[in-house]
């Protein structure tokens, strides 16, 4: 670093600044006029010598890294510091190899003449050549400004100044980082960095305007320019702006339209660049997020939309001399004018087709509830378990009930009282892999609660109650860390992965993984940490390749299986058009994730889909899926345009392979009261269509679906839907107790079901099992497999559809279960068998090991244990 008593570049002669050394200063300055640099410009002490010469001073100070100091001469007894340059000991932010002072002390400069200089008779005609401008610089001869009435030949008009000199108007450009300074009408200084609007050279004589600050000076005169620059040679012209309608591949320029009609914006999407607004940066960000729309306004923003939006803004068309602002990162283009958008349109292959099928299935009302659900699982005895936070329901629930599905036309005998005992408010859930099937819920609301391990061991069949009930007992079980709001998974080893959540409501992260059954303590990670509380219920997945995919808020990772560290970082995660930065996936921000179906002979790369979420602070919803393959190098994401917004979505996979995306909300984010506008509509999800052509447009419900709502499929192919908890306080959106469901329409076509019979339900990989076609053809037979969904806040946990291998000999056929624990990891599987489009009733199947869950948690408590 340079020494603070010593001689720096900055005060070398030809600067005409001298080093003062270090100088105290007090409450009552030694120099009396702080001034800050503009646009964010880091302190430095050229910067600071700058901006003093550009106000008239002689006198400029540093002090503590970032501050400066003018005055025409010091004051208050300030002066050289008694302890020398001790005191000055901080490195300026802008130049760490130069001293700004420190505290209480300034490094002190004071600017004099340039050597040489010689004091001009006030007689003499003024010259256009400055004295004391900063080295390498040089006067450029005088130009025209307007010309041809274009405009501003130079931008960035600083304030006028009567005592503008030509080294002030230079220093103050030269400290906002431009090359080019220009004078005009003795009080008016103009920066920029290359001349506009194709202007000329003037007629030299025409700049014989005395400077304000200094009448032996020339600064420029009425719409003439004294130029100086630092730049070597001939200084750059640019040529007068155009509206841009060629080089922008498959858009074309659709003319100059009127905007915020009435407050209506003819296009939504908005994004402001004061300094990097192109046509081409602003289709290709249109284009990449799939709106054929495009407009830009003000020289300075850019809009994405559809053309329906500019129909229903009542936008018009204006003469194209209207859209006449430059572009703010192309000054030769012009972006718009002042609610006026250059309009673009794309001529290309669309973005998207979102299919309207003749049949869009059908919601019906399928029993009055007795609970509103947060969690609710499709149990391997054919029921469903309901789970309900404390607190917010009918003043005798017991927070647990069990659905017959058998009995909706019975509403008494329908519903199953359970007993959970501690607060299960946003806890995570998981069918386990062992031989009972038995569910798992793991975490809590507060205290106790958030440490919970509940286990229930579904029984009873059809039409016939079960008596077993949710076991929790935290003095024998209970995890090593208490989470609110987790997630979990079976990994491929059969044990139970916990990751996540918060210690308790709106507490601090727990930015831990843990297993069950308790291996070892719990594992830091500094993802969760890092990016909480945007991370909350992050989604997991097994990958087939190894490993363990994670995506939270707005990244993605895969962890190593064994040791849980990042192997692999992802590109970062899309959100919203207009917002990369704040738009996240996860709760509070909440989208759904499913992974596409696995097919044999499984050489393809799992495809991940994420659906929905939302922004932070006014919560804008996110109108898109995203999807990638994680296990491919380089693979990044892949956006599709969704027909709404939608946040707090849900996502049931059916058997046939599509994907029912529902519930939720147009604007707000997952929490008590912070969305509005639901959304009522159901769209399909076909992976088997080409990209951009996947998704339908469905039929809608009435009954609004927001925070705390769930989707699962059942073993008829009907997707269940329930739930809605968003505690408004307005009465708008009600405690929800009614039970849907969502018919689609494989179930409407009048086709008969293909029906089957099976001995062997409990299969490990690899294995080749028999089942009989009893009802049905195999000409266009299929058999999916749709793994034990536990769902709530938008996390389908367990989720899984896989196709396996499978062959016919008559109406005998053979399935070959997948082939390892990663590409399926253990546990339990609704298996269909499909004769087109329509599937059988589904009945569950084991595939794979459980780990040592058969054996766990070994207390008397917990007994019956279902065995390995």
């Amino acid at each position: 670093m340079t020494s603070s008593s010593s001689s720096s570049a900055s005060s070398a002669a030809p600067t005409g600044w001298q080093s003062l050394g270090c100088w105290t200063d007090a409450a009552q300055r030694t120099f009396a006029n702080g001034i800050n640099p503009p646009g964010g410009v880091k302190m430095t002490v050229e910067v600071c010598q700058g901006l003093c010469l550009a106000k008239g001073y002689t006198y400029a100070g540093v002090e503590y890294a970032d501050e400066c100091y003018c005055d025409s001469t010091p004051r208050n007894g300030g002066g050289p510091a008694p302890d020398g340059s001790v005191g000055c000991n901080m490195a300026c932010q802008g130049n760490a190899t130069e001293m700004c002072g420190g505290s209480f002390r300034l490094n002190a400069y004071q600017y004099l003449a340039a050597p040489g200089a010689s004091a001009t008779s006030s007689s003499a005609p003024p010259t256009p050549t400055g004295l004391g401008i900063p080295a390498g610089w040089s006067y450029k001869g005088c130009w025209q400004d307007n010309y041809n009435n274009l405009g501003r030949s130079m931008g960035n008009e600083q304030t006028d100044d009567q005592s503008m000199t030509i080294a002030s108007c230079v220093a103050e450009c030269q400290a906002l980082g431009y090359s080019i300074a220009g004078m005009e009408y003795s009080y008016q200084c103009f920066c920029d960095n290359f001349i506009r609007n194709g202007a000329p050279p003037g007629v030299e004589s025409d700049c014989s305007t005395a400077c304000a600050g200094d009448s032996t000076e020339t600064c420029g005169g009425p719409n003439r320019l004294s130029l100086y620059s630092s730049i070597n040679g001939t200084v750059p012209v640019l040529p007068v702006p155009q509206i841009q309608k060629t080089g922008i591949g498959n858009w074309t320029y659709s003319g100059c339209m009127t905007d915020n009609n009435n407050t209506a914006r003819a296009l939504p999407w908005q994004l402001v660049s004061d300094t990097n607004t192109t046509v081409a940066g602003c289709l290709a960000q249109c284009q990449k997020y799939g709106y054929p729309s495009a407009g830009l306004e003000y020289g300075s923003e850019c809009y994405c939309g559809d053309p329906s939006n500019l129909v229903e803004s009542g936008s018009t068309p204006v003469a194209d001399g209207q859209c006449n602002f430059v572009c703010s990162g192309n000054a030769t283009t012009y972006c718009g004018g002042p609610r006026i958008i250059a309009y673009y349109t794309w001529q290309g292959t669309p973005f998207y087709v979102w299919n309207t099928p003749t049949d869009p299935g059908e919601y019906q009302n399928l029993i009055g509830g007795v609970v509103v659900p947060l969690i609710t699982t499709l149990g391997v005895n054919g029921k469903v378990t309901f789970l309900e936070k404390v607190g917010t329901g009918a003043i005798n629930s017991t927070g647990g009930y069990e659905l017959d599905l058998t009995l909706t036309d019975d509403f008494s005998s329908a519903w199953r009282v359970m007993h959970p005992a501690s607060d299960v408010f946003c806890s995570a859930a998981l069918t386990l892999p062992d031989k009972f099937g038995r569910q798992l819920n793991i975490g809590g609301w507060s205290g106790t609660s958030t440490y919970g391990v509940r286990l229930y061991t579904p029984d009873g069949s059809a039409g016939v109650n079960g008596t077993n009930d949710w076991l929790e007992n935290p003095d024998i079980l209970a995890s090593q860390d208490g989470r609110w709001y987790p997630s979990a998974m079976i990994m491929a080893n059969g044990s139970a992965l916990i990751v996540g959540g918060e210690s308790g409501s709106n507490a601090p992260p727990v930015p831990t993984l843990e297993l069950l059954p308790a291996v070892g303590a719990p594992l830091y990670m500094e993802w969760l940490e890092r990016t909480d509380p945007w991370n909350l219920y992050p989604f997991m997945a097994v990958l087939p390749s190894g490993g363990i995919f994670a995506c939270y808020f707005n990244e993605a990772i895969i962890l190593d299986e064994k040791t849980f560290a990042t192997t692999r970082t992802l590109p970062p995660i899309p959100g919203n058009v207009n917002n990369d930065l704040t738009a996240g996936r996860t709760y509070p921000l909440e989208g759904t994730m499913v992974l596409l179906p696995q097919k044999a002979p499984y050489t393809d790369p799992v495809t991940v889909l994420i659906c929905g979420g939302s922004t932070q602070g006014q919560g804008e919803a996110i109108d898109n899926c995203i999807s990638t393959q994680p296990e491919v190098n380089g693979a990044d994401w892949v956006i599709e345009r969704m027909p709404s917004k939608r946040v707090m979505s849900c996502i049931a996979e059916l058997p046939d392979g599509t994907y029912l995306i529902l519930n939720g909300a147009m604007q707000g984010v997952a929490g008590f009261g912070l969305a509005i506008n639901p959304n009522y509509d159901a769209v399909l999800y076909d992976p088997s269509k080409p990209i951009g052509q996947r998704m339908s447009k469905m039929n809608s419900t009435i009954v609004a679906r927001m925070y705390h709502s769930e989707a699962i499929t059942l073993l008829d192919g009907r997707v269940l839907v329930t739930g809605s908890d968003p505690q408004d306080q307005t009465g708008t959106y009600p405690e929800e107790y009614r039970v849907e469901v969502f018919i689609p329409a494989y179930l409407r076509s009048g086709l008969p079901r293909p029906s089957f019979s099976i001995t062997e339900k409990d299969w490990a990989h690899g294995q080749s099992v028999q089942f009989t076609l009893t009802s049905g053809s195999t000409g266009s037979l299929r058999v999916s497999l749709l793994g034990a969904v536990s769902s709530t806040h938008g996390n389908s946990m367990g989720q899984r559809t896989i196709f396996p291998e499978f062959s016919c000999a008559g109406t005998t056929c053979t399935i070959v279960s997948p082939p390892n624990s990663h590409v399926c990891p253990p546990g339990w599987f609704k298996l269909f068998v499909l004769d087109g489009p329509t599937p059988s009733i589904g009945q569950w199947v084991r595939i794979g090991q459980d780990g040592t869950f058969g054996s766990w948690p070994n207390d008397p408590y917990f007994y019956p244990l279902p065995g390995v």
